[in-house]
């Protein structure tokens, strides 16, 4: 069994927005979200931005949920989830990858990525940033609406 990553904690919407925003994705871009929770980023990359969008997640719970709401909103074409263990997927075709994982699992993931990603391929990282990484950009949202500040990191392979 694949270790957690990260604990589940949806993300507001209105940072999903600015996430996706933020990493500059485009309409047929291929997007992965790392640890996808109940697949809001998948679903609002698909469905806003017509973006190809895949979640990975390995909690099967979620991944449930977030299929069947996939398929109830119609977006089987565009959006879908993998279930399994981030660490073992293949990104290479990734435009965009999101993630919002502990500060240990960033670096986990940052060999793996480093290795896959294409040339001018983008990382967006909520609140924790990559060690080894030095971002292009970072920017700070105050309040989410709910009261809690964010921070999102910028990569550029």
């Amino acid at each position: 069994k694949p270790e957690k990553l990260a604990p589940y904690y949806p993300t507001p919407e209105i940072i999903v927005d600015k996430m996706l925003q933020f990493g500059g994705l485009k309409a047929g871009e291929k997007m992965f979200d790392l640890g996808s929770g109940d697949g809001r980023i998948v679903i609002m990359a698909a469905r806003k931005y017509k973006a190809n969008a895949v979640g990975v997640e390995f909690d099967a719970p979620l991944v449930k949920q977030s299929r069947a709401l996939i398929s109830k909103l119609g977006l089987c074409a565009t959006a879908s989830v993998v279930e399994g263990d981030l660490l073992k997927q293949d990104y290479s075709s990734a435009d965009l990858i999101t993630v919002y994982l502990l500060p240990l699992s960033n670096d986990k993931v940052s060999p793996m990525l480093e290795k896959q990603l294409k040339k001018g391929a983008r990382i967006v990282a909520h609140d924790f940033e990559f060690s080894a990484w030095t971002p292009v950009k970072v920017e700070d949202i105050d309040d989410d609406g709910e009261g809690r500040s964010h921070r999102l990191f910028l990569y550029r392979r």
